[in-house]
């Protein structure tokens, strides 16, 4: 639980008009404790008419629907699996448990009673909502519609008749948090949607009183209790998204117009608030941006489908968030892993094989029209069809689009630096959305870099959110990415698990991504002000350079530079030289570069972008971007670097999982085997059918002590989360010493 501290802090960053609506939320969460609200009558024959045009899903690819049966049959097992637990209970599920813990969240409780963020009384309450958002059942639905096998439409009901059994209005961990109701009103619309045809639709759904029941008070609970102020980011689109597609969809109810058009209204102006003018995702975490994106969407053509379509303004966010996301994908359709990121899907109908941000491209392509520059879309899926049935026209909105791929999103502060295959994110935007910035990093001026698709310098991730602070705390740090860390402090300070209570300014100074030659990129950040932290990166074909500098008053004698490698990929340190080695699909095809699209230099050599107030330390050093900084030469090898640990030394692994390396002068080495020979590597194998070996070489600043860790617990470190309530251990290097001006060179094979 919280204490009376962060609730003080969490004071501190809501203004006065969110101050007054939450007290609000407050008086009205005390009367219904004691009177619950009463639903009006429903209508005495209600007709389902919001239905798919016929024939739709046999537009579908059978590659897809196998995707889509084989989870389904999965799940007709009674397997499934959340965040890394699996689960074999799903025939029939209780609601409740957390498969983590082992502990079973209260039940009975009004619901704004229930310490949802205690993991020692609910357990982890994401394993807990999850299953409750019903996306299981618009999968098992969508396998009915493509097989029309009963026994798919039998399952959905049992979970959908014990679920509303389970959970009566406003009470239990169901009822608490406004995005859950929204994403599961999504489910339920599309879920009855594709029952369509089965003899029971109408009598699990319009003609059962349990479902009038809790349609009307998901629906009445989220236009009374909608999200706002600092917390009005992705969970106040979800809301809107879902009570606009029920209302649209279900719409019985006398408020139900009236649901309708606030619904519309409130969606527009928050997906605005919520995207950057480039289209890029407010929050600046890019799994939000994909939920954010497939909840718009989502309600959009819902709408349509009613004959009550949204503004123009909404479609248009949409078309800018497509845009957006086709120009930072790196050559296997990645997005960068910026931020948090929690798994959260706005829709599902499709097998768990389907890759999630190919389809969405695939979906603006059906509704927006692709782009020139945009990366070719293998496959297809089955949502794409049955959202682009439902639109009432495409391509959906209209408007200037870039002609050209963007390399830099200014307003955002990403800059993408790409050679062939080689993809660098580079990071100088705001600290994160609002003013708690609840999904945000302490990464400012932090890299990922990929070599077709393949992490090679990587973000770690987010692993969780409530129930392990230590973890929370480290994924979020500055020392847990590819960035300068100064006296053993993040950039920004944090005041508890999504609140950040001081946010480091950073400014791009100098961005120059020509058609041909060498990109180059420089930013800035005051998150150690009076001292200024500031990096300059460098990317000419396949040789990356990494320049750090720290500048100004009051520089911190303690420096710490991290760099972060992926799971795939093996580290040998020698001296200041580290010898990297991963593998890859041979002749495996990636998106190729669009040529000229690919984007052109910013206008001027030196672009100077505000992210922050004027008057920081930044804002002086802008002056100065102009010049280029002074960039020593490129280490000769690993001699020149200074005294070496054992030539050759591989990273690997203790077994206690403890630190591996001490420091040594000039560099240090790990503890493992030296007898593995790919020690260092955390899954996949350096030899195998289909498979290449990639390397590269890493050189090191000299002036720095170097350290490997690879699965270090106290404190963490050495870690890579691929997915929420995961985590492995992965080779990480630091160096420890002065900061100064540090040069680092990557050179890739």
């Amino acid at each position: 639980m919280m204490g009376p501290g962060w609730y003080l802090r969490r004071l501190s960053r809501m203004g006065p008009a969110e101050v007054v609506g939450r007290a609000r939320h407050a008086v009205v969460q005390r009367q219904w404790r004691s009177t619950l609200p009463t639903p009006p009558d429903w209508p005495a024959h209600p007709r389902f008419t919001a239905t798919l045009p016929t024939g739709v899903l046999g537009k579908v690819s059978g590659e897809a629907v196998s995707r889509l049966l084989a989870t389904a049959d999965e799940l007709m097992a009674g397997r499934a699996e959340f965040f890394g637990v699996e689960r074999t209970d799903f025939e029939a599920p209780d609601w409740f448990l957390d498969p983590k813990t082992g502990r079973r969240a209260p039940s009975d409780r009004y619901a704004f009673d229930v310490p949802y963020r205690s993991e020692d009384t609910v357990g982890d309450i994401k394993q807990i909502w999850e299953p409750s958002r019903h996306q299981h059942l618009t999968v098992l639905a969508a396998a009915f519609a493509a097989t029309g096998s009963s026994a798919y439409a039998s399952r959905v009901a049992e979970h959908l008749r014990s679920w509303w059994a389970a959970n009566p209005p406003l009470q239990g961990p169901h009822w608490v948090s406004g995005i859950e109701l929204g994403i599961r009103l999504l489910s339920w619309v599309w879920t009855r949607r594709l029952l369509d045809g089965w003899p029971g639709a109408a009598e699990l759904f319009e003609e059962n009183p349990d479902f009038q029941l809790q349609l009307w008070h998901h629906q009445n609970w989220l236009a009374t209790l909608r999200s706002h102020g600092s917390s009005a980011n992705n969970h106040v689109i979800a809301e809107d998204a879902g009570l606009l597609a029920a209302a649209c969809a279900f719409g019985w109810f006398p408020e139900s117009a009236g649901w309708r058009v606030a619904a519309t209204r409130s969606l527009d102006v928050q997906l605005g608030r919520n995207t950057f003018p480039s289209g890029l995702n407010a929050e600046l975490a890019s799994e939000y941006h994909g939920l954010v994106l497939e909840l718009g969407l989502a309600a959009a053509v819902e709408a349509d489908a009613a004959g009550t379509p949204v503004p123009d303004s909404t479609w248009g966010v949409l078309l800018r968030m497509t845009d957006a996301l086709a120009s930072i994908v790196d050559t296997r359709l990645r997005p960068p892993r910026q931020g948090d990121a929690d798994d959260g899907f706005g829709l599902i109908v499709d097998g768990t094989s389907t890759d999630r941000w190919a389809s969405l491209l695939a979906s603006g392509e059906a509704l927006f029209g692709r782009l020139d520059w945009w990366p070719p879309v293998p496959g297809d899926d089955v949502r794409t069809a049955l959202l682009a049935s439902l639109a009432s026209r495409t391509p959906r909105a209209s408007g200037v689009r870039p002609g050209r791929r963007p390399a830099h999103l200014r307003d955002a502060g990403m800059t993408i630096l790409r050679s062939g295959p080689v993809w660098v994110r580079c990071d100088g935007g705001p600290h994160g959305f609002l003013s708690i910035a609840a999904h945000a990093h302490a990464d400012a001026l932090s890299l990922e870099v990929r070599h077709d698709g393949v992490d090679v310098l990587a973000d770690p991730g987010t692993f969780c959110y409530h129930g392990e602070p230590q973890w929370r705390s480290y994924f979020r740090s500055t020392l847990g990415h590819n960035t300068l860390e100064l006296a053993g402090h993040d950039q920004s300070v944090s005041g508890g698990p999504f609140l950040w209570t001081r946010h480091a300014v950073t400014k791009v100074l100098d961005v120059q991504t020509p058609d041909d030659g060498p990109s180059r990129w420089s930013a800035a950040h005051d998150g150690y002000a009076p001292a200024v932290h500031r990096r300059t990166v460098e990317l000419d074909g396949d040789v990356l350079k990494i320049v750090d500098e720290v500048r100004g008053e009051g520089v911190p004698e303690a420096a710490r530079l991290a760099f972060h490698f992926g799971p795939s990929v093996t580290v040998m340190l020698d001296g200041t030289t580290a010898r990297l080695r991963w593998t890859a699909a041979a002749g495996a095809p990636f998106a190729g570069e669009p040529g000229p699209a690919a984007g052109g230099p910013v206008a001027g050599s030196a672009a100077v972008e505000s992210a922050g107030r004027a008057g920081s330390p930044v804002v002086e050093l802008a002056a100065q971007a102009g010049s280029p900084a002074a960039e020593s030469p490129a280490h000769a090898g690993s001699a020149a670097a200074g005294p070496a640990g054992r030539a050759g030394s591989p990273v690997g692994s203790s077994a206690d999982g403890g630190r591996l390396g001490s420091p040594v002068a000039g560099g240090a080495v790990g503890a493992g085997s030296v007898a593995d020979p790919v020690a260092g590597r955390v899954s996949g194998s350096l030899t195998g059918a289909g498979s290449v070996v990639r390397t590269a070489v890493m050189e090191l600043p000299s002036e720095l002590a170097w350290t490997v860790h690879r699965g270090d617990t106290e404190p963490p470190l050495g870690w890579y989360s691929a997915g929420f309530g995961r985590k492995e251990p992965a080779t990480t290097l630091i160096g420890s010493g002065s900061p100064g001006h540090l040069t680092t060179l990557l050179r890739f094979s």
